[in-house]
């Protein structure tokens, strides 16, 4: 049997994100014999030495941040024209793609690949416009278009979007699916009683995933039933401005900073309702994996519908009214539901790991033979 075929994804670092958790997911469930990961990154990441195990290489350059635009480009360019080998490239980077994709072709890489795992830009204007001027190349030297949902594809490829290849954040079902044992065990680790009613959410402390608002909404709801805490697991930029809000409305015993878990499969059993106020999301990861353990979750009406696993799980709220949220959440106390739901739903609906990464293996293997 010959060398498997190398795909090198481009990331700013393999943390435990939504789109990383996805590449992670895909790589761990692919016939590695036939097709194998490397990645070049910017910073380390949490996933490092499992790539490495895994049979992976990780490559690092300087980011923007450190190198400056020209210092960025020209690392790119370096790396690719010293790693020759590499037939295709998968950019996970939004808009920042047209850069890496504009150096691939300019190195003569013939297969880039655009992944679009978002709806909107973050940062400051400066930032925005800096990576409107980025996106606006991924067009011109994309071969390729994969997008985690239809909205994420519309918002990167524009008129290109239907073009795109749209590759479901799928998740090991079978890892996820509701155990009493483990949500009684979860919440003695974290000493929380049976009857507290445990709001969660997990994602990176960035303004996207609007934790200022959950605060303010856990904070009345809390004076209606004293009875509940809120985990947080993640960590990110916004921490301590998060931290201070907690200890200024006196919620220090009912806010939990669990920091990254690597058992999120664990800890969604141990809440009641996973709340989740994002501006703006691609298609979160983390919204399958609580589905998938049977778990209501109210999230803004700014998400897309393509998330509904159609198991009667997802509430979408108005961000412009919280006491509708507060309301909503009050009233889930006195009916909660049961948690077990028909695992093959999801598969219904495309999220099973095992069969999203046959499909981007077929698909990596049919572009490797035209790359020939």
């Amino acid at each position: 049997m010959g060398s498997p075929l190398r795909v090198l994804h481009v990331v700013v670092n393999m943390n435990r994100g939504g789109a990383e958790t996805l590449i992670m997911n895909l790589y761990r469930n692919m016939d590695r014999t036939k097709v194998q990961f490397d990645f070049l990154t910017y910073k380390e990441g949490a996933f490092d030495a499992e790539i490495k195990a895994l049979g992976g290489k990780v490559h690092r350059i300087p980011y923007i941040t450190e190198a400056g635009h020209r210092g960025f480009i020209r690392g790119l360019r370096n790396f690719l024209r010293s790693n020759p080998d590499y037939k295709i490239i998968h950019s996970h980077m939004d808009k920042m793609s047209g850069f890496v994709l504009r150096a691939a072709r300019k190195e003569n890489v013939p297969i880039r690949i655009a992944h679009s795992h978002n709806t909107e830009s973050e940062g400051n204007f400066l930032a925005r416009t800096y990576k409107w001027y980025a996106g606006s190349q991924v067009q011109a030297y994309a071969t390729h278009y994969y997008a985690c949902s239809k909205a994420a594809a519309n918002w990167l490829f524009k008129n290109k979007a239907r073009k795109a290849f749209i590759l479901k954040n799928g998740i090991e079902t079978n890892l996820f699916q509701y155990c009493q044992e483990t949500r009684k065990s979860i919440r003695s680790e974290l000493k929380i009683n049976e009857d507290t009613l445990v709001l969660g959410h997990v994602g990176r402390f960035s303004p996207q995933k609007n934790h200022l608002f959950l605060l303010d909404i856990f904070a009345e709801v809390n004076k209606k039933l004293p009875d509940s805490v809120l985990v947080l697991a993640g960590d990110g930029p916004l921490k301590t401005e998060l931290k201070e809000k907690v200890t200024a409305l006196k919620l220090d015993k009912k806010v939990r900073f669990l920091g990254i878990r690597e058992d999120i499969h664990k800890l969604l059993q141990a809440f009641d309702l996973f709340v989740f106020p994002s501006f703006h999301e691609g298609l979160p990861v983390t919204l399958i994996e609580a589905q998938g353990s049977g778990l209501s979750c109210f999230i803004s009406d700014t998400i897309t519908n393509e998330v509904d696993m159609k198991v009667g799980l997802i509430k979408h709220l108005p961000l412009a009214n919280k006491e509708k949220w507060i309301k909503q959440i009050t009233d889930f106390n006195k009916n909660k539901q049961t948690r077990k739901i028909n695992q093959q739903a999801l598969n219904n609906q495309g999220y099973d790991i095992r069969k999203t990464a046959e499909l981007t293996q077929t698909s990596y293997l049919s572009l490797g033979e035209k790359a020939v």
